[in-house]
């Protein structure tokens, strides 16, 4: 990893349509591939909507109230919207001798728990549930999703962090087809938590260092 330039980071101000997001991404992993741009973390909001990876079943749209893309990345059916902090994360796996989509994945849920950490939430891993949950008032609900894809080992996609979104926009929808009575989807304001989206920035971009290394 000494061997890598930083990372770029980036934050968008406002929200980002997620069709440019897309080709953004898709142009920077060709260029990270041949080796003439950085990594980037990309920090966005999209404006509301869903997404269907590749694992995703129709039965699970429920109400398409609003515009749903099918999308490379893995995993099924997701939300995003204002108050959402997605951070697309593309990293060549390749040249950080990191060939490992687990591990990979890995480092993302602890990059995400570290995050929490510091703004006061414990999350953690459950065994065949991707993502971060919290454990709650006898339930557990998920905080974060991580999707991700790869292309000749550089990865794009990545996490998102429910900071104060709408959660009632996910009733639209079996968010990660998680279907289960006792689990659903939870966020910073509705644990109580009164962050802001540059708040979980702050916290999102020294954990990453921990996990990754330096960021421009």
């Amino acid at each position: 990893m000494s061997t890598l330039k930083p990372a770029e980071w980036s934050v968008s101000a406002g929200p980002v349509a997620y069709e440019h997001a897309v080709r953004s991404m898709e142009e920077r992993v060709a260029a990270i591939g041949h080796g003439t741009a950085p990594e980037r973390v990309w920090l966005l909001e999209h404006p509301p909507l869903y997404t269907a990876g590749t694992s995703a079943k129709d039965r699970d749209l429920l109400e398409a109230r609003f515009p749903t893309y099918k999308t490379g990345r893995g995993g099924q059916h997701t939300y995003h919207g204002p108050g959402q902090r997605v951070a697309y994360v593309m990293l060549d796996l390749d040249r950080r001798g990191r060939r490992d989509v687990r591990l990979f994945v890995h480092d993302l849920e602890e990059w995400l728990i570290r995050a929490l950490a510091r703004l006061g939430v414990i999350g953690e891993r459950r065994k065949g549930r991707v993502g971060i949950w919290v454990a709650h008032d006898g339930r557990e609900d998920k905080i974060a999703a991580i999707g991700v894809r790869l292309k000749h080992w550089v990865s794009y996609h990545g996490i998102s962090l429910n900071v104060s979104p709408d959660l009632s926009h996910y009733s639209g929808i079996v968010p990660c087809g998680i279907a289960e009575g006792d689990l659903g989807v939870t966020s910073l304001a509705a644990l109580g938590i009164g962050a802001s989206l540059s708040d979980a920035d702050i916290a999102l971009r020294s954990a990453f260092v921990e996990i990754f290394g330096p960021i421009d």
